[in-house]
């Protein structure tokens, strides 16, 4: 089966729609896989639901279908960088569920696992868990936390053998390997092709089963959330 597309836009045809569930890695500017989210802007679907951890920065990442008003509902644990998103919120043109950050890795963990959902403590008394199912083990309330499964998965890995074998490099691994394994379809973006059998498989953090689809991404720039700088000592 060839995986590899020579482009985003020829890598999502044929699967995007009005009104999808998208899961998507990455954390804050880290490991987001930017060159498929331009394609999505491209194509101008909308009524989107993005599960992400977050939703970018303005204009980047996710942020730039919160400007081109291509996403209706987040599903999100951390958002504060975001003005438009704050925007968006508070005027109630844009839905949101907040989820606690681990419980959102799990979720999207589980829903790639099988598993249809789980038990936690976290948010347990707060308004995390309004409406949702509390179920008492060993004298402790726990509530119940639906998996994510999405009609699509956009992720951003490091390197990737011809059979779609992933590894992602370091902080870039965190939402990019639950996102990746709760899609029905997954789509990714890599900075480097290798030849099957060229990675260690000790070294692969996610099997190619998971994935149907992939491209080459590099070049790519490194974005920074916040430039903090000092004057340098005088010698």
């Amino acid at each position: 089966m060839q995986k590899l597309y020579p482009d985003a836009a020829a890598a999502l045809d044929g699967i995007l729609t009005d009104n999808m569930l998208i899961a998507s890695g990455g954390f804050g500017l880290c490991g987001v896989p930017e060159r498929l989210i331009d394609a999505i802007q491209q194509s101008g679907v909308s009524g989107l639901t993005f599960a992400s951890n977050n939703a970018g920065i303005d204009n980047e990442g996710i942020g730039k279908l919160l400007r081109s008003k291509q996403v209706a509902k987040m599903i999100s644990s951390y958002v504060g960088e975001n003005k438009e998103f704050e925007r968006q919120f508070l005027s109630g043109e844009l839905e949101v569920e907040f989820c606690p950050q681990g419980t959102l890795a799990e979720r999207m963990r589980a829903g790639g696992a099988g598993i249809p959902a789980f038990y936690t403590k976290t948010g347990v008394g707060t308004m995390v868990a309004e409406g949702k199912e509390v179920k008492t083990f060993d004298g402790q309330d726990y509530i119940m936390e639906r998996a994510i499964v999405a009609d699509l998965s956009i992720v951003k890995a490091w390197k990737a053998d011809e059979t779609g074998n992933l590894v992602f490099r370091k902080t870039a691994r965190n939402f990019n390997l639950p996102a990746a394994s709760c899609g029905k379809i997954c789509v990714v973006e890599v900075e480097e092709v290798v030849p099957a059998g060229t990675l260690d498989p000790d070294h692969i953090h996610l099997p190619g089963v998971y994935v149907q689809r992939m491209i080459v991404g590099a070049p790519y720039d490194k974005k920074i959330e916040f430039v903090t700088t000092r004057e340098r000592e005088a010698a």
